[in-house]
């Protein structure tokens, strides 16, 4: 029984089945981009925008508030993807999935600054950063595809 585990482990770590993990996890990165992209356009025509003089709650409308928690949870994900990525020791994953945290981060900044003063300079960086990962995310699913995550020499 040992013997299937080991041998069912040495299979599923192998590299190429490590970049098929991290394109995997960049398709639910963009689907996940692509969602909060929506979310954000709904409460930008729907909701109310908030003012130099008044600020508006993280939490202050339902569209917000799920807007909110996805990009927590795409926070996670985009950490997760660049573990992945590190382990798959594959080095255009590595840094496309550090640029896309990063431009992650940054849109997440840049939305709290938006719900403080309602700055326009602030929603073009959410929607800049926003483009950036979401290019990122694109780059590791086409230069990872099935062909290339079967080849050996994946550096």
């Amino acid at each position: 029984m040992s013997e299937v585990n080991t041998a069912t482990r040495a299979a599923g770590s192998s590299p190429a089945s490590r970049l098929a993990r991290v394109r995997m996890a960049s398709f639910g990165a963009v689907t996940m981009l692509i969602i909060e992209f929506i979310l954000g356009m709904i409460y930008n025509l729907y909701g109310t925008a908030p003012t130099a003089s008044k600020s508006i709650g993280l939490f202050s409308s339902p569209v917000l508030a799920l807007h909110v928690i996805m990009s927590i949870l795409l926070l996670v994900a985009a950490v997760m993807l660049l573990v992945r990525s590190i382990g798959a020791r594959h080095r255009l994953t590595i840094w496309m999935s550090a640029l896309g945290l990063a431009a992650i981060v940054a849109a997440g900044f840049a939305g709290l600054a938006f719900t403080g003063n309602g700055a326009a300079g602030a929603s073009l960086g959410m929607s800049l950063a926003f483009a950036v990962s979401l290019a990122c995310y694109v780059v590791i699913i086409l230069a990872v595809s099935p062909a290339s995550a079967a080849s050996p020499s994946t550096t």
